[in-house]
């Protein structure tokens, strides 16, 4: 499990801009100062202003057994 700061997809970003906007609205002050009052706004300015990170676990990639052959031969 590591502590990241920096992104490394746009998927990534809206996911966690997502979560800290969902905070916001619950309750959460904003860690920095601006001039929006939208969560969603707010959330964008937090991460750009490096205040945001998020815990990136390292799952072990698990491939599931294929038993005989992975494409189905028919027979006429």
């Amino acid at each position: 499990m590591t502590i990241e700061t920096s992104f490394d997809s746009n998927y990534r970003k809206v996911l966690v801009a997502a979560r800290r906007a969902r905070q916001i609205q619950s309750g959460s002050h904003a860690l920095v100062q601006t001039q929006s009052t939208k969560a969603c706004r707010i959330a964008q300015d937090e991460i750009e202003a490096g205040k945001i990170s998020y815990v990136k676990t390292e799952l072990p990639v698990v491939k599931p057994p294929i038993e005989g052959p992975a494409i189905p031969i028919l027979l006429s």
